[in-house]
């Protein structure tokens, strides 16, 4: 059975990670959070003292790197491992969020992770979440979605994330690491955040998770039909 490939971009805090998760669960979909890999990487930097500026140190640090995605069997939640341990809620804390846009604009990393993705993705079957996947990683994604969202709704929804799992953080410094992710993230050298031109927006400040799942499952059907038509079944 033919499948496509659903890219879901756009700015941190929007509802992506978990709006895509759902899809691909509801679509019988591979799920891959490549923020996730950037926490990854980010979170092995700091353990390792890896200093951003020095090329060759970088390089070295990501030959060392191993991230893959291990389903629990227990609560079904899909959890990230870096060189084998499970570092899904580490990566999730705001010191790394502070950290992982500085991390994700060397050129070196992307390159490191975006070869990765591709692996991952390549057989189609997949909803991947993140800031290129529409623009650089799949390019030719059969729908690319691009998620917006207003900043301070972004950080109440940040703010109550990070409390559910015993973080608590004022809101004004979570505005302001939203604020200095945005603008990393699109003024990069290396990828940076935008719209891919043929993306659909979605702005959810105003969504529920359950309309954004139902809004993206319906634009995957539209494509997933144009796909077909134009290879004429």
């Amino acid at each position: 059975m033919q499948k496509i490939t659903i890219a879901v971009d756009g700015y941190s805090s929007c509802g992506k990670s978990t709006t895509a998760k759902r899809v691909a669960k509801k679509l019988g979909y591979s799920y891959i959070d490549t923020g996730a890999m950037y926490r990854s990487v980010t979170l092995y930097f700091l353990e390792h003292h890896v200093t951003l500026t020095n090329e060759k140190e970088v390089e070295k640090a990501l030959e060392n790197i191993h991230i893959e995605f291990r389903r629990n069997p227990g609560d079904g939640r899909n959890e990230t491992c870096l060189n084998g341990l499970n570092v899904e809620d580490e990566i999730r804390k705001l010191y790394i969020a502070n950290q992982v846009s500085e991390v994700s604009a060397i050129a070196a990393v992307r390159h490191a992770m975006v070869a990765q993705q591709r692996r991952m993705g390549r057989k189609k079957g997949v909803v991947m979440d993140g800031r290129d996947i529409g623009t650089v990683v799949f390019p030719d994604a059969e729908l690319k979605i691009f998620m917006t969202a207003d900043p301070i709704i972004r950080a109440n929804r940040r703010q109550i994330e990070l409390a559910e799992r015993g973080d608590l953080v004022d809101l004004e410094e979570i505005i302001e690491n939203i604020r200095k992710r945005d603008l990393i993230d699109t003024t990069r050298k290396e990828s940076p955040l935008r719209k891919a031109d043929d993306a659909i927006e979605v702005d959810t400040s105003y969504m529920t998770l359950d309309e954004q799942v139902d809004v993206v499952c319906l634009l995957a059907d539209e494509a997933f039909s144009r796909k077909l038509q134009k290879s004429g079944q």
